[in-house]
């Protein structure tokens, strides 16, 4: 069944498009990312399905009913904030257990639902304590208790992670990972962060200028990228010129190629190859970054740390499977 169902959806703030003929569907209990940069219109169409704004023009479906119009309370959906927006004068059950006092639920129905949802997200004797008594990660974890004891259908997340730091980051997206995976519930993702988008998400929504640029599996939108937005800003992706693609006889077009894909050696069997010149490197940690000047094209190459590093100034041949270059639609 349809989630979320967004028909030709826009939304204007006077001249400014944030939202601009948006179509999308998005399945139940699928764990779903809307990611871009600043600006795109991916957390104005979070609050669209929130209800916190309403469109200009198209029509919205939670589950099969009319969305426009409907307060946000009336919808099935709740909404984990990044700044997680907590009651520091309430403890940490009565944080949790607020959403369901406000709909008339019994106190020890509520408080029971609510000790429940802080076992769900691993914090089950917190109960008594105040939000700033707790860590970042701890009060990310009672946001998303809060949202889930409400039990909603679709539990919309506006970049949830960003306050943490690296380690905790990575840590709570494997967990949210996983406690969709074992709740079912439709996720709905909010994120300008790739590596977030690529490593939870079932399918991922790149937004840019108030529309979708592609719309595919993480591994669909990082391998073949349709347009030259979505090559630069899903990972590090070399965009090869057209006369380069040409004379690979591969393409007429521009095509990406993701720098892993590179390999700093003669041609392999079957492989296609360039001759350049090395014109930056830098270390990254796991990898070498090698930066190749070809015919005015700058191709980034992540070589293993194993290998020798060539010298700026260098000249290389570089080499790649054919399958690795992907023809884009605009460049």
């Amino acid at each position: 069944m349809t989630a979320v169902l967004f028909d030709n959806v826009s939304r204007h703030f006077g001249a400014v498009r944030a939202v601009d003929g948006v179509n999308l569907e998005i399945a139940e209990g699928e764990f779903f990312a809307m990611l871009g940069p600043s600006g795109s219109g991916k957390t104005t169409c979070l609050r669209l399905m929130a209800g916190f704004e309403q469109p200009t023009g198209g029509h919205i479906e939670i589950f099969g009913e009319t969305a426009e119009g409907v307060p946000p309370y009336r919808r099935s959906v709740n909404t984990v904030f990044q700044d997680y927006a907590l009651f520091p004068h309430l403890s940490i059950l009565d944080n949790v257990a607020y959403g369901l006092m406000v709909k008339g639920v019994g106190r020890e129905e509520r408080r029971k639902a609510a000790e429940d949802a802080l076992a769900m997200v691993k914090l089950p004797n917190y109960g008594s304590r105040r939000p700033g008594q707790l860590s970042g990660g701890q009060r990310q974890r009672v946001a998303l208790a809060r949202a889930l004891v409400n039990k909603p259908k679709v539990l919309l997340l506006d970049e949830p992670l960003g306050a943490l730091d690296l380690k905790l980051r990575e840590q709570m997206q494997e967990e949210l990972k996983s406690l969709q995976k074992s709740l079912g519930i439709t996720f709905v993702f909010v994120t300008h962060d790739q590596g977030e988008a690529l490593s939870m998400a079932d399918r991922i929504a790149v937004f840019n200028d108030g529309r979708i640029q592609q719309l595919g599996s993480p591994e669909e939108v990082y391998k073949q990228p349709k347009t030259r937005f979505v090559a630069d800003f899903v990972g590090s992706s070399n965009v090869l010129p057209a006369r380069l693609c040409q004379r690979l006889g591969v393409t007429s077009s521009y095509a990406s190629l993701r720098p892993e894909a590179i390999v700093l050696s003669a041609p392999r069997d079957g492989a296609l190859s360039l001759s350049g010149t090395v014109s930056a490197h830098s270390f990254l940690g796991a990898v070498n970054r090698v930066v190749v000047d070809v015919e005015g094209a700058r191709i980034a190459v992540a070589s293993p740390v194993s290998l020798v590093v060539p010298k700026v100034g260098s000249p290389v041949t570089i080499s790649f499977a054919a399958d690795e270059l992907h023809p884009m639609e605009d460049a």
